[in-house]
């Protein structure tokens, strides 16, 4: 469905050519139906690789093909209409309300003078209610909790209706809890209308444990790419996030769990610092 051949980004549009590239060579062939991570360490290129498979940066050479369309060459609203993008830190008009942001979503369907349909508000209501968000359609999106907010932002990527979603650090600025929701909404939406989802992903745990195929970034070039059990051991982790590790198994799903290894003494500072601090028995009063 998504693919780059000979893939090159970079940002100094004037000098393309020559510039530095973010993203250097980059063939990838995305599964159709999947959930996609990609990862690697800061700098990598991860989000630019998501703007460019997005057409928010422009290749200074090679391909990016949807369906074997070069997706630059297709027009913006038909690409609205086959992707839907979460951007990082995406910002909201101001004063609108949860339902307004996901009417935005609708956009590229309308037509010519952009009248709205019971088409339009059928898509907008499946969109809040599998996002968990009906009860909020009134609510200012600027006084939404950060969890709350990225599940209105999916709701509008959903309610554009396309078969690929593209999110870019989805549980950035979250707690541990409203992580893990957004990651179970993300899979359960995509195995409810087998839509193929890509995103990046720092935690190498929660990216084993919720996505069926990671990518692998190192300086903007392809490390690996495959299925979480058979991409991610102790040497990738070491070549590529340069920490020493041990790989596994996570107790609740069996995925790859990275655990990696004690600095500065581990245990053994950690037990000499609670013995300096603990009076001996002599010494209590």
């Amino acid at each position: 469905m998504l693919e780059t051949h000979s893939l090159r980004l970079s940002y100094d549009r004037s000098r393309a050519a020559a510039a530095a590239p973010v993203v250097d060579g980059l063939d990838l062939a995305l599964p159709r139906g999947a959930v996609t991570a990609i990862v690697g360490p800061n700098g990598c290129g991860k989000s630019t690789l998501l703007r460019g498979l997005a057409r928010l940066l422009r290749p200074a050479a090679g391909t990016v093909l949807l369906e074997g369309d070069d997706l630059h060459r297709l027009p913006s609203r038909e690409v609205a209409r086959r992707l839907g993008l979460l951007p990082q830190q995406p910002v909201a008009p101001e004063g609108i309300t949860v339902e307004g942001l996901v009417r935005l979503g609708r956009h590229p369907h309308q037509g010519l003078f952009g009248a709205w349909s019971a088409a339009d508000q059928d898509a907008v209501e499946r969109a809040l209610a599998r996002t968990g968000t009906a009860q909020l359609r009134d609510r200012p999106v600027d006084r939404l909790s950060g969890g709350q907010r990225q599940r209105a932002w999916i709701a509008l990527t959903l309610a554009q209706e396309t078969e690929l979603l593209l999110l870019d650090e989805p549980t950035t600025f979250l707690d541990l809890r409203h992580q893990l929701d957004v990651l179970d909404l993300v899979v359960r939406l995509q195995r409810e209308a087998a839509r193929t989802v890509v995103m990046v992903l720092h935690d190498l745990g929660q990216a084993a444990r919720y996505a069926d195929h990671l990518v692998v970034l190192r300086a903007g070039r392809l490390v690996a790419a495959g299925a979480p059990r058979e991409v991610l051991d102790a040497e990738l982790v070491a070549e590529v996030f340069e920490v020493e590790c041990r790989i596994v198994p996570d107790p609740e799903t069996g995925t790859p769990l990275v655990v990696p290894a004690a600095r500065h003494g581990g245990a053994a500072v950690r037990t000499s610092e609670v013995a300096a601090v603990t009076p001996s028995p002599s010494a209590a009063p």
